[in-house]
């Protein structure tokens, strides 16, 4: 299980160029993933996201990446002939042009220098930005991995808390119809005093109210839930938005049972049991 929450960072020095390669992530309902890039590798950004989206399935994904050239190879630097010779003439035609031009000269001659940048292989450096962001990405993952880890480990022990509530609320259901039946056998015998009790009325009252508030369907199927959270955690794949849902309907049969149940014991065990619901559910939402 993979938290959503990480960071990698890789540095590469390949083919004269030193690429820098740093990937956060945060929570987020969907996979987002937004890259950048310098202005002039802006090419390589579609792969970028298509290499990531075959990693992770859910997270908010910033990729940030920097390169720097560590050759002049890719630099061409030349003379504009045209612009030199028009200088020159136009000097000469003017009688101002006595000597040689000198370098400082034609330093100074707006334009006379001509810088042009090579043509970038852009299959050779979209496959080097990838090779730094796959180190990278694998430092993201095992992050995740991690946290993902640690997060398993504090849902499977609420896991636990909660089917021994859910066993306790079980043990202390039968009761419950028995001690209404007393009490409504008590207050009959105030109410009526030295008058003869209809025992079956009693057993009728106390037979309905048992159907009222019988919770072993309800029981039954948070047990069943809670197992199947526990496969959920050792499904070995991204299990967040089935996990969300599972913890809504663990949520909805313990309300069920905190509105059948009228024994203040067993209220008390229902509060208990949607507090971890509570914990699980704000665990799940880092949960890729």
């Amino acid at each position: 299980m993979n938290s959503m929450t990480g960071f990698g960072s890789a540095r590469m020095s390949i083919h004269d160029r030193e690429i820098t390669a740093e990937i956060k992530s945060v929570n987020n309902k969907f996979l987002e993933i937004s890259v950048r890039t310098p202005r002039s590798y802006t090419f390589a950004e579609d792969k970028i996201k298509s290499y990531i989206q075959s990693s992770l399935s859910r997270g908010k994904i910033d990729v940030n990446i920097n390169i720097t050239s560590q050759s002049t190879s890719d630099i061409k630097i030349s003379l504009n002939d045209g612009i030199i010779t028009s200088y020159i003439n136009a000097l000469r035609s003017e009688k101002r042009l006595n000597d040689d031009l000198s370098l400082s000269d034609l330093l100074r001659i707006p334009d006379a220098i001509v810088t042009e940048k090579s043509e970038t292989d852009t299959d050779e450096v979209t496959a080097d930005i990838l090779e730094t962001v796959a180190q990278a990405l694998t430092g993201l993952s095992e992050m995740r991995q991690k946290e993902g880890q640690r997060l398993k480990n504090d849902i499977a022990a609420r896991l636990n808390l909660i089917e021994d509530y859910v066993l306790s609320v079980e043990k202390i259901s039968p009761d419950t119809t028995a001690k209404y039946r007393e009490k409504l056998f008590k207050k009959l015998s105030e109410i009526l005093a030295d008058k003869n009790i209809d025992e079956s009325r009693v057993l009728t009252e106390a037979a309905i109210f048992a159907e009222k508030t019988a919770v072993a369907e309800e029981t039954v199927r948070l047990k069943s839930h809670i197992n199947q959270y526990r496969t959920f955690l050792e499904a070995g794949e991204p299990i967040g938005r089935k996990a969300d849902f599972l913890t809504q309907e663990m949520n909805r049969e313990a309300n069920t049972i905190g509105s059948k149940c009228q024994d203040i014991e067993v209220t008390k065990i229902v509060l208990d049991i949607k507090s971890e619901i509570e914990k699980i559910r704000e665990q799940i939402q880092n949960v890729e």
